[in-house]
């Protein structure tokens, strides 16, 4: 996962639908990557990460060839971007090819998935969403080197170099942790990795060896990616059994003194979004009024020809922005996530001699 000032986290599953992630940078070193110039921002992280144990002569065999990437700014920079309403991002995701891929997916990995559901309660056509929005299910794990991403966005990035410098020391330890050549890695042009694509913080805190092979591999691994999804998602909150959303009724125009589609822990109850004009499909009066206090995140999304479409979140579609903090991101993850499980459940039935 990653998020930069000036370009929404969402945007990179978006660019990776649309193929315009490009391959990986060939410039030359930038002076600044030098790890043995005295002085230099490579220099210093080298002396920096062997105070902590990891030896120098691996950090800076790494580090000398690192390649700096204008590619890689210019994509951090922007220059590319768009604002997509509700029914613009849907269509990039919301495929039957996805889906049907999806369904696949759960097929394959059945054991896996049903083992992160009983661990950590999250079901298993999220999982599979996920993965599928971030990289396809494993098609599109990124072109570019992880190394000359991180190490062009610490040292030469005008805004996010201390973020991303993190993100670089964070890479080169797990690395030699998990003995794996930094220049043979390869990821997102801001330094995701594997089937969740998952920053290099992240991996170190939230991926896990889910087959007991003895190494946490997000790239080659689905097992271990599917494990670390679920893992990820416990560890910030996710509540077992609750639905990520609801479809809901609301007023034609934005309802006044009612936060819509926020990505901050909800503070919302469903009987304020309810005095509001905004109700949850299907419920009755009196489900309403045992739910009053249950937080909520009113969603009020872009539809055809100028119009709208309301949702009302629970607490794991806020989860789900943990994962990425974008109101598109979740909603297109959790529509996903229903799609996937309805063809599976179909697939089953049709195959079903009964």
């Amino acid at each position: 996962m990653w998020k930069t000032a000036s370009r929404p986290r969402w945007l990179m599953p978006a660019l990776l639908a649309l193929g315009l992630l490009g391959a990986a940078s060939t410039a030359a070193a930038a002076p600044d990557f030098d790890p043995e110039k005295t002085g230099s921002d490579a220099a210093a992280l080298v002396d920096e990460l062997s105070d902590e144990g990891l030896p120098r002569d691996f950090l800076v065999k790494a580090l000398a060839k690192a390649n700096a990437s204008e590619e890689v700014l210019d994509a951090m920079s922007g220059a590319v971007e768009r604002h997509l309403e509700w029914p613009e991002y849907r269509a990039i995701f919301f495929t039957a090819e996805r889906i049907e891929q999806g369904a696949r997916f759960m097929e394959r990995h059945r054991e896996a998935l049903e083992r992160a559901q009983a661990t950590y309660g999250v079901p298993p056509e999220v999982i599979t969403a996920i993965i599928g929005v971030e990289t396809y299910y494993g098609r599109h794990k990124g072109e570019h080197r992880v190394l000359d991403s991180l190490a062009t966005l610490a040292f030469e990035h005008p805004e996010r170099g201390d973020f991303f410098r993190g993100e670089l020391a964070a890479f080169l330890r797990l690395a030699y942790e998990q003995d794996m050549d930094p220049q043979s890695l390869l990821g997102s042009y801001a330094g995701a990795m594997g089937y969740p694509q998952f920053i290099p913080t992240s991996y170190d805190a939230y991926a896990i060896d889910f087959d007991d092979d003895g190494q946490r591999d997000l790239w080659h691994n689905p097992a271990d990616a599917i494990g670390s999804v679920a893992n990820y998602f416990a560890e910030h909150g996710w509540r077992r059994g609750e639905a990520v959303y609801q479809p809901a009724l609301g007023p034609e125009a934005p309802p006044e003194g009612l936060a819509l589609n926020q990505t901050s822990r909800p503070e919302t109850t469903l009987g304020e979004a309810v005095a509001a004009g905004v109700y949850p499909l299907g419920r009755t009066l009196e489900s309403l009024a045992d739910n009053a206090q249950a937080p909520v995140v009113p969603l009020r999304l872009a539809a055809e020809e100028g119009s709208a479409t309301y949702r009302l979140g629970g607490y794991n579609f806020y989860v789900i922005t943990r994962y990425n903090h974008s109101h598109l991101y979740a909603m297109a993850v959790a529509e996903l996530a229903r799609a996937i499980a309805a063809d599976a459940q179909s697939s089953h039935q049709d195959e079903d001699p009964a």
